[in-house]
């Protein structure tokens, strides 16, 4: 460990582009180094922009409190159980005035909802992923019978960051927008809702103060966290953006630099 840094008393980590490799597998020394420093008595947390629903597959690795932050702090998650244990949720007027005010802005915009139950979205929503089974397609008022925790939108008609900006303007102080990678995509979150607040209240919980946390992440979306963390690490593959804010950069994702940084917690 670099001199003059103590250890951590928790580890937060994004998932993709980050922990995970390219390809969306998690290496065995990524594996290995979480339980070690998990054994050495520091708590880890996964904060993720992923849903619920794509994170069954990592139950493993989310600690030994089974719980995974997810939705960029819409949802507190306990995997194996599949249960929600915390909703930070966009109100249904809110969801229905932010889709108003960017169709007006930016004509062609069309929208999906992460809710607790799934996936939903409007028929010129372009989802890259398959669909799954019984996911509703229709308007958006139809979606919004279940709580939301991330509206999606997209405009295939405009270049991405100049999608994402026009929504940043057009959001104001309504939501909060988040950008995790996906192209073109925008996620909008209720206000007040980011990795860095989930994280927070996470800490809390557990009376782990921000000074004594290291955060790792790739893209916009962790800027929060990594800046409200004792020292926040960016990935070498990291968005501009994440290289600049970090304190400090470790190797990419596919060269496991988390796990290269968490060897050397425990070597120090």
């Amino acid at each position: 460990m670099t001199p003059g840094l103590t250890r951590p008393a928790l580890v937060a980590t994004d998932l993709d582009g980050t922990l995970l490799h390219t390809d969306g597998a998690l290496s065995e020394r990524s594996r290995r180094a979480l339980a070690a420093v998990e054994e050495a008595g520091v708590h880890i947390v996964v904060v993720t922009a992923r849903p619920p629903r794509w994170m069954h597959d990592f139950h493993g690795i989310v600690g030994r409190h089974g719980v995974a932050l997810c939705a960029n702090g819409a949802y507190v998650y306990h995997v194996a159980d599949r249960r929600l244990l915390v909703e930070r949720t966009l109100a249904t007027e809110l969801v229905l005035d932010v889709a108003a005010v960017l169709r007006d802005g930016l004509p062609g915009t069309a929208f999906a909802v992460e809710t607790a139950d799934g996936f939903g979205r409007e028929p010129a929503f372009v989802d890259p992923y398959p669909p799954l089974p019984g996911m509703p397609v229709g308007r958006l008022d139809q979606l919004v019978a279940q709580p939301v925790g991330k509206l999606l939108a997209r405009n295939e008609a405009l270049a991405p960051e100049v999608f994402l900006d026009r929504v940043r303007d057009l959001l104001g102080e309504r939501a909060v927008l988040a950008y995790s990678g996906a192209d073109g995509l925008a996620e909008i979150s209720a206000p007040g809702v980011t990795k860095a607040a989930a994280l927070a209240d996470w800490c809390e919980r557990l009376d782990v103060t921000p000074e004594t946390v290291w955060a790792f992440g790739d893209m916009p979306n962790d800027l929060s966290m990594l800046t409200w963390a004792g020292r926040g690490h960016a990935v070498a593959n990291a968005h501009p953006e994440v290289l600049a804010a970090a304190d400090a950069v470790c190797p990419s994702n596919d060269d496991d630099g988390v796990a290269r940084t968490l060897e050397a917690v425990l070597a120090g």
